[in-house]
């Protein structure tokens, strides 16, 4: 008999070589294969006649193929097919469409879904690329005309090329789900029956059926939009589950012993000596937050995020502070050598002025031996007060005399887990502080934070200037480098950056934007890719850095003083460029993407972003945001060249329009999708299987909610039994599912 964990070989039709072929694409189980969801549905129920549609709507069409043809023009091969209903008829075009070729006959049916255009000649219609099912004929078995015409159809992705396509994918389904009728509902992958109850869902069953054949009269708008009952009711599962484990984790971390540091007034004296300027009063409430939770007994965990300058380094420097004046140690660990080293300076720079001679340690990867093994004595001897590094910190080589506070900056990019490495270094569990630049949408923070406490900075310190933003093309190349000079002569200093550090190389560490072709759908199906992304948006050589360098300092910046700034320059080589740009000993530095964070240069006014258009737009909005920061009026000059996608053209307008970063990231989230919205894939997002971080907002928030009650309130509301079950689901899907039992 079948269950939910039965794996899919032992499903009928299925065995050992489609069992392997499903397993690539993450189907292992029944459960898996029952979580595979339409990505959309047809109205095969009521299809459209063609003598009813009207140009620019969205339409599902059922007809008989009259005729196909392979057009072969200069520009690309296009395949034509028209099919009819009666006297009426209509044209469907595909571009590259050599593939079709010999794949349609007259005579067969043929359901189609695509935007309806009016034909050329202004009589009949015409679709572009529509997305088309054949349908069966006579000869097919009666299944396939139950599943295939006269209802909802739904259409799913592939899960191996043609030969597990819709067709396959409906007919398994349905077969599995004739199976399991009558699951009791005790089966161990149901939620909790008090929040069932509470939200008045769906059984699992039910809702499993209805999101894969959908009765008569569900609305398609609900359909298309996966906001049926039945989606609700798995979307809601899966994210109940996700913020279960993260209450989860936060309540057994308040369970452990940590360090409860006392703010005297000695404490408080400290933390004021070091102010550079009157915090702003986001700042006094951070501080406020995190040093209430150092004062308690319970480890720390708290997330400090805030826009581009909104002075996050000075909060958590004071935090830092309140663990040295209580005889501990505390650590900063940041993503690149250079933003540790600019932390380094930094925090020098802040605590010369200090009374108590703060000891400072920075280590590193590219540090030789001995310099390193000097640096994990001191630390293993409590010789050294703050410690600052990279990666390097978590080697097992590494261990601290009395941690007591760990930030951790950036923490997007780093793994999930080496937070928690990090944490654990010496066994005891100090406060942990993280720290991002990076605005990160209530989607996301919910999602992959969870178990923090939330401080905001939503202010700027008194000094910054709002900086003016304009958009320009490369054909303006002479005036802006003409802007250039004048900002130089006016004793200022000038970035300029761009997205690859040499010639079209494979490897190079800045390519971190990740902002392919950006063709919109449906020019992404596979057979069309390349001809119609090259067609549409034509990709242009990429400018670099070191050519950019070698030309500017030569031809059209020659009489100024130029430096050249990247990922490849060993750490020393790094700290020397960037102390000759702070002294103003350059005037204007070419850099990739390794300026993004962490650098501050008061007198730098000018932001020059070539090829803009590749960028993402938090990092955009971080590049920004090295200017602005003295007293002089800014300038940030997007530059792009060819023609761009609507994408790009959004996300750029976006910049010139606004510079609150939480609306440019809640912008990128929409635009780029949660799992690239980092630039590159975050290590800790989950894997949703049916939620969407994006069109499932309202979800997450109940979830968050009714998982903080459920465990709250779990021995009212669950019998034994019921909460066996909920653990033992929750553990499986954090093991299988995310992989982050660990961080449990």
């Amino acid at each position: 008999m079948l269950t939910l964990e039965t794996p899919v070989q032992f499903v009928k039709g299925i065995g050992p070589t489609i069992a392997k072929m499903l397993a690539e694409k993450g189907v292992a189980t029944v459960e898996d294969l029952l979580l595979h969801l339409p990505f959309r549905y047809e109205d095969r129920l009521n299809p459209r006649a063609l003598n009813e549609l009207k140009p620019g709507e969205m339409a599902s069409v059922i007809a008989e193929v009259r005729g196909a043809v392979l057009l072969r023009t200069k520009r690309m091969p296009i395949f034509e097919m028209t099919v009819g209903q009666g006297l009426s008829s209509m044209k469907c075009m595909w571009f590259h469409g050599t593939y079709l070729e010999g794949k349609f006959r007259p005579g067969q049916m043929v359901a189609l879904f695509g935007k309806v255009e009016a034909s050329k000649s202004g009589r009949g219609f015409k679709m572009i690329q529509p997305q088309f099912e054949v349908l069966p004929d006579g000869h097919d078995d009666a299944l396939d005309r139950i599943l295939e015409v006269g209802r909802i159809t739904p259409v799913y992705e592939s899960l191996s090329g043609s030969k597990l396509a819709s067709r396959w994918i409906r007919r398994t389904v349905w077969n599995v789900l004739e199976e399991l009728k009558g699951i009791p509902e005790t089966l161990p992958r149901e939620m909790p029956e008090s929040v069932l109850t509470r939200l008045d869902l769906l059984s699992r069953e039910q809702a499993l059926r209805e999101v894969h054949f959908p009765p008569a009269g569900t609305a398609m708008a609900q359909l298309q939009a996966a906001a049926t009952p039945a989606h609700r009711r798995l979307i809601f599962e899966e994210l109940f589950y996700l913020e279960l484990g993260l209450e989860v984790k936060r309540r057994r971390f308040q369970e452990k012993t940590g360090i409860a540091f006392e703010t005297s007034e000695k404490v408080r004296a400290a933390l004021r000596e070091i102010l550079p300027f009157h915090p702003t009063t986001a700042q006094k409430r951070a501080l406020g937050e995190i040093a209430a939770d150092m004062r308690r007994g319970a480890p720390m965990r708290r997330l400090l995020q805030g826009d581009v300058g909104s002075g996050k380094t000075i909060v958590a420097l004071q935090a830092m502070l309140i663990a040295i004046e209580n005889g501990h140690q505390a650590a900063l660990m940041a993503p690149t050598e250079i933003l540790a080293t600019q932390h380094y300076l930094s925090a020098k720079r802040v605590l010369e002025k200090a009374q108590h001679k703060y000891r400072i340690t920075l280590l590193t990867g590219s540090l030789d031996e001995d310099r390193k093994r000097a640096a994990r004595r001191r630390i293993h001897q409590g010789e050294t007060d703050l410690i600052i590094g990279t990666h390097a910190l978590i080697e097992e080589k590494v261990e601290f005399a009395k941690l007591g506070l760990v930030v951790v900056d950036e923490q997007h990019r780093f793994g999930v887990l080496q937070r928690f490495r990090l944490m654990k270094k010496d066994g005891a569990e100090p406060d942990v502080l993280v720290m991002t630049a990076t605005p990160i949408p209530r989607t996301l923070a919910l999602s992959l934070y969870g178990d923090l406490d939330l401080s905001v900075l939503d202010e700027l310190p008194p000094g910054r200037t709002p900086i003016v933003t304009r958009l320009v093309t490369d054909e303006r190349a002479d005036e802006v480098w003409e802007f250039v000079r004048k900002q130089v002569a006016k004793k200022h200093q000038v970035y300029v950056v761009y997205p690859v550090i040499e010639g079209p190389k494979d490897d190079q560490p800045e390519l971190d934007f990740a902002l392919p072709d950006e063709v919109p759908e449906p020019a992404k199906k596979k057979s069309a890719k390349k001809g119609q992304s090259e067609a549409l948006f034509p990709k242009l050589p990429l400018k670099s850095a070191t050519d950019m360098y070698e030309r500017l300092r030569t031809q059209e910046l020659a009489d100024l003083r130029v430096g050249l700034l990247h990922g490849r320059l060993d750490a020393d080589e790094k700290e020397v460029v960037m102390r000759r740009f702070q002294r103003g000993e350059i005037d204007v530095l070419i850099a990739t993407t390794v300026i993004e964070v962490g650098v501050d240069v008061p007198n730098a006014t000018v932001m020059v972003i070539e090829h803009a258009e590749r960028f993402g737009l938090a990092q955009l909005h971080q590049l920004r945001g090295r200017v602005g920061r003295g007293g002089a009026k800014s300038y940030c000059i997007l530059m792009t060249g060819g023609k761009i996608s609507p994408h790009a053209e959004e996300r750029l307008a976006a910049m010139v329009r606004t510079q609150d970063g939480f609306e440019l990231a809640e912008l990128d989230l929409e635009l780029r999708g949660p799992g690239e919205f980092f630039g590159t894939r975050q290590a800790g997002l989950p894997d949703f299987r049916v939620a969407n971080l994006l069109r499932d907002r309202k979800l997450l928030e109940l979830a968050k909610v009714e998982s903080a009650r459920f465990v709250q309130k779990a021995s009212e509301e669950a019998t034994a039994e019921e909460r066996a079950r909920v653990a033992a689901r929750l553990k499986d899907t954090w093991q299988r599912r995310y992989g982050l039992a660990e961080a449990g």
